[in-house]
């Protein structure tokens, strides 16, 4: 598309979901650019390739950023933000939260959005109130948040198909959205643009704090001289995982929510003693386990103040 043509939305999904037009069996039609080759962009840009759009351009700064869009996008340029937008119906911005309100307003500012043109952007802090500016400028505004975490490689287009998209959108863009969630394989969920802080916390407490629980249960097991740390908690978090998700908080189990205060007292000892900096996220993680715990009836009130003691005690001894 031209200057002088807005760009259309890709076509409504067909019955079930799926588009109703095979992408072998249709031309490019939207030109994608992507600001920002960090993990996201290339991987979101690769999948749009896939379903029939083409990548045009993307910008990247590090060499790494420059190694991902080579393996992801291969013959897609590396040029600065503003000639991304300049040649591309659809841009994703695929930038660090705290770098899209600046990074917009410049756009804006410098006049490199054009009428009629997608932006979206993949934060999941914010809807698209942030992109007040490009809509000043005529933009199409998009919220597209794909809810994954993502490693830089091709794994990264494979796992799309299925994923969750956290999206907002303006009433009359919301089928565009859905279509472009659907073509690069998600599944697009709709999030309120005020409920999108509160949605993003939601998810990192889920993945990231994950990530740090489960650095701190390997570091311990080596320490206490297990020599494959991973293999033996892939079955045990594998099947907490999959309770968790099919029955909530009747899936809690373990010595806080049966109450065992003399054995939480015995892990604080330990970990005061050879890894003391993990104690304040064992008190805490201990704290909410034993809220829900009672809360749901799981955990007994004579057993529970004897724990909730010992949890204040070694809150108080650090």
């Amino acid at each position: 598309m031209n200057d002088q043509h807005p760009a259309q939305p890709p076509d409504a999904p067909g019955p079930g979901g799926g588009s109703h037009v095979r992408a072998a069996d249709r031309p490019a039609r939207l030109s994608v650019g992507i600001v920002g080759t960090g993990r996201v962009g290339p991987a979101l840009g690769a999948a749009l390739r896939q379903a029939g759009h083409r990548p045009v351009a993307a910008s990247g700064v590090s060499e790494a950023s420059r190694r991902r869009a080579a393996e992801l996008l291969p013959g897609v340029p590396l040029v600065d933000p503003s000639q991304v937008l300049a040649g591309a119906d659809l841009v994703l911005l695929t930038v660090p939260d705290d770098v899209l309100p600046e990074l917009i307003a410049g756009l804006a500012a410098t006049g490199a959005v054009r009428q009629g043109q997608l932006i979206a952007h993949t934060s999941g802090r914010y809807g698209t109130g942030v992109l007040e500016p490009a809509l000043r400028a005529g933009a199409l505004p998009l919220a597209l948040h794909p809810v994954m975490t993502f490693t830089g490689t091709p794994v990264d287009v494979q796992r799309l198909a299925g994923c969750s998209f956290g999206v907002t959108a303006p009433e009359e863009l919301r089928l565009a959205a859905q279509a472009l969630v659907i073509e690069m394989g998600g599944e697009p969920e709709w999030i309120a643009e005020e409920a999108r802080p509160l949605y993003h916390a939601a998810l990192a407490i889920g993945a990231n704090h994950l990530v740090t629980l489960v650095g701190q249960s390997m570091d311990l097991l080596r320490e206490s001289g297990v020599e494959a740390p991973e293999k033996m908690l892939g079955p045990l978090l594998g099947a907490a995982l999959d309770n968790s998700l099919r029955s909530g908080d009747a899936a809690l189990t373990g010595p806080v929510a049966r109450g065992d205060a003399g054995t939480v007292s015995v892990h604080l000892a330990e970990l005061a003693e050879h890894a003391p900096r993990m104690v304040a996220s064992y008190l805490a993680m201990a704290r909410a386990t034993a809220d829900r715990a009672i809360d749901h009836g799981l955990l007994k009130p004579e057993l529970a103040e004897e724990l909730l003691d010992v949890l204040s005690e070694g809150g108080r001894s650090r």
